[in-house]
């Protein structure tokens, strides 16, 4: 509630601590599920596609014994905190997130995740996108036991790239990506059946030459019957996953560490997905805002001044004072039919604009 009424930097010293020293992993995941359960209806009721990233949070101050990661804003490794999260890819929407982890934990979270959606829906996730240095191979051939789709790109060794370079033209097929505004519409690509260390069987291997970079693109998947257009556009959604991230870190903060304690920060982390969603849910609500960041929405809509009247009634009245965004409140309705609030003693709540 404090991060919804634009306390954006989460309490760190005197207050945090009363209740983020007591808390457990166990308590973060009830809290995701609880979460996640009552605001998949309404955002993202059929998931079945996410998309994996980690992010490093490097502590400020003195020395710190935490493991090193690396930490793209500087180009290095460093001492940092690792997170681990996944978007709901046709909403945008955060609904998991581990603060917890060590790096031997790291390759194992794709299928925490997974055990995580599978207990909280009873089905497993249809689709994982996800970069080449999220899990192992071993990894992701438990996930292909498990018959569950997933699209990662695989690092470019020298001996492949030397490989890529020797094949003849006339082994690369042409394709369009016809999609409108697409910076690199045509496209080579390769298709092939490829065998990889610890993984059980074959997989596919796409090489793809004409995204932009100077060396092939090596798409890898279990899935043998997908063209070649969803294969690529569907995991360049995966780029959606940092937004979220970087709002996490411009506008929540999430970068001001409460602790060097994993545990803390898995908190800290679990609030700021549930302070996510609750603006996801109010752009949604507001039409032509549906893709705004949360800052923006803040700026617009939750940064308005007003006064609050409690009357008799046992009703909250809020009166917004008069602002060039108004308008786009009152279409939204968002006081109909507003039940009793358990918390604020039964009261119901209804807007006003002047």
């Amino acid at each position: 509630m404090g991060l919804w009424a634009g306390l954006n930097v989460l309490p760190k010293k005197s207050f945090a601590t009363d209740y983020s020293y007591r808390t457990e992993r166990r308590h973060q995941e009830k809290l995701l599920e609880g979460w996640v359960s009552g605001l998949s209806p309404l955002l993202f009721p059929e998931a079945d596609s996410f998309s994996l990233d980690f992010h490093a949070i490097p502590p400020r101050g003195d020395e710190t014994d935490l493991e090193n990661h690396y930490l793209p804003t500087r180009g290095k490794a460093g001492p940092s905190i690792l997170t681990f999260f996944a978007e709901e890819q046709k909403s945008q929407v955060l609904c998991y997130a581990n603060a917890n982890l060590t790096r031997e934990d790291q390759p194992g979270e794709v299928l925490r995740f997974v055990e995580f959606w599978r207990d909280l829906t009873g089905r497993n996730p249809q689709w994982l996108y996800f970069d080449s240095r999220l899990t192992t191979y071993a990894e992701l051939s438990r996930l292909t036991e498990q018959e569950i789709g997933f699209v990662t790109i695989r690092r470019r060794g020298v001996g492949l790239l030397r490989r890529w370079a020797a094949l003849p033209a006339s082994v690369w097929q042409k394709a369009l990506i016809d999609i409108p505004k697409r910076r690199h519409p045509r496209l080579w690509y390769r298709d092939e059946r490829v065998t990889l260390p610890d993984y059980a069987g074959e997989a596919r291997q796409v090489a793809v030459k004409g995204l932009g970079r100077e060396q092939p693109t090596l798409f890898l998947s279990h899935n043998f019957t997908s063209t070649l257009r969803p294969l690529v556009t569907e995991y360049a959604r995966r780029n959606g996953v940092e937004d979220p991230l970087g709002s996490s870190v411009d506008f929540f903060h999430r970068h001001c560490l409460a602790s060097e304690v994993r545990l803390n920060v898995d908190l800290d982390t679990v609030l700021t997905v549930l302070a996510h969603g609750c603006y996801r849910w109010l752009a949604n609500q507001l039409h032509g805002f549906g893709q705004a960041k949360p800052k923006r929405v803040y700026r617009k809509f939750g940064e308005t001044p007003g006064t609050v009247e409690i009357q008799r009634g046992r009703q909250i009245v809020v009166t917004f004072d008069r602002r060039a965004h108004n308008p786009i409140l009152r279409e939204a309705h968002l006081d109909r039919d507003c039940p009793p609030i358990p918390w604020l003693a039964n009261h119901r709540l209804a807007f006003v604009s002047t």
